[in-house]
Formats: C-alpha cells, sequence, structure tokens
C-alpha cells in the first residue's frame, strides 16, 4: 500500500495534468490550474518611475472613502428593522414598503458594483467593466421601476412576503 502512495505522489509529481487511481491507470483531473490554461493573462510587469518614486495616490473624491463606507453601513444598519418592524408590528404602511424597497435596490446595486470593481478593474478589462457597469445599471433600473409598478399597482412587498409566508 505505501509503495502504491509513494507511486501515486511521485507520478502526481511528475505528469501534474494527470493523476492515478488505485488501480493505477492514469486519469486527466477535471479542473487545473497551470500556466498554460489561465483565465486572464498577467498584468504587464513593469516599473513606472524610478524605485525610488513613492506610490502614485489616487485623487480624493468625497463619494468614495470613508463617506462611501459609511453610506454603505448606514444602508445595511436601515435594512434590518425595515425588514423585521412590517412583520412584527402588523403594519403594512405604504411609505415603510416603499423606503425598504429603495434600500434594497440600493444595497444590492453598491454590492454587484463592488463586485465588478473588485473582480473586473477597470484597468486591466476596461471594456468588460464598462459594460458590465452598464448592465449593471440597466438592472438596477428595471429592478426600481418593477417594484414601484408592484407597490402602486399591487399589493406590496411586505404583503407579498406575508401571503407567502401564509401559503
Amino acid at each position: 500500500m505505501a509503495s502504491l502512495m509513494r507511486q501515486s505522489c511521485l507520478s502526481a509529481i511528475r505528469t501534474p495534468l494527470a493523476t492515478r487511481n488505485a488501480v493505477g491507470v492514469s486519469q486527466v483531473v477535471a479542473f487545473h490550474a497551470t500556466a498554460r490554461k489561465q483565465i486572464l493573462p498577467p498584468e504587464p510587469q513593469t516599473i513606472q518611475g524610478t524605485m525610488n518614486d513613492p506610490a502614485p495616490i489616487p485623487t480624493p473624491h468625497p463619494s468614495h472613502g470613508s463617506y462611501h463606507w459609511t453610506f454603505e453601513r448606514a444602508v445595511a444598519v436601515g435594512l434590518i428593522p425595515l425588514t423585521i418592524a412590517p412583520f412584527a408590528a402588523g403594519s403594512l404602511n405604504p411609505t415603510t414598503d416603499a423606503i425598504l424597497c429603495s434600500l434594497l435596490v440600493i444595497h444590492s446595486h453598491v454590492g454587484f458594483q463592488a463586485s465588478i470593481i473588485d473582480y473586473f478593474p477597470s484597468r486591466r478589462v476596461p471594456k468588460t467593466s464598462t459594460l458590465l457597469n452598464w448592465l449593471l445599471r440597466g438592472f438596477t433600473l428595471t429592478t426600481a421601476v418593477g417594484l414601484y409598478e408592484f407597490e402602486t399597482n399591487d399589493v406590496g412587498v411586505t404583503e407579498a412576503i406575508k401571503r407567502v409566508w401564509k401559503a
């Protein structure tokens, strides 16, 4: 058994794309990450300026940084009572429902935007980043209009959730 294990370990080192099962038959691994199969090519490895130059600092903007972080947290914390209150108090106030829907749309938009910024940086894939940002804006607008129509022409979000919960 020890020699079989040693063989499988050595064969894994020798052939990184293939492994051997207990019988000794070589199998190709389904998902593997090698230098030949990268999802995105590496960025250019160049140094701008000299080695002694400081790292470039982005220009400050009032809607980014700490204000942006505070706004995200205020929206997230504001969702907690707005989610619980209509079900605990039994209120079907359309104003509360409208505020809940607005914060849900803002919270979702900011979250998806952060994902796009993190995983598709504009310095690396500018066209994809721009396309995804415009898709996000379109989906956010469509969601907001859909929730508005649902609130004004139908029972509203909290009543719909109550009805689904009781069904």
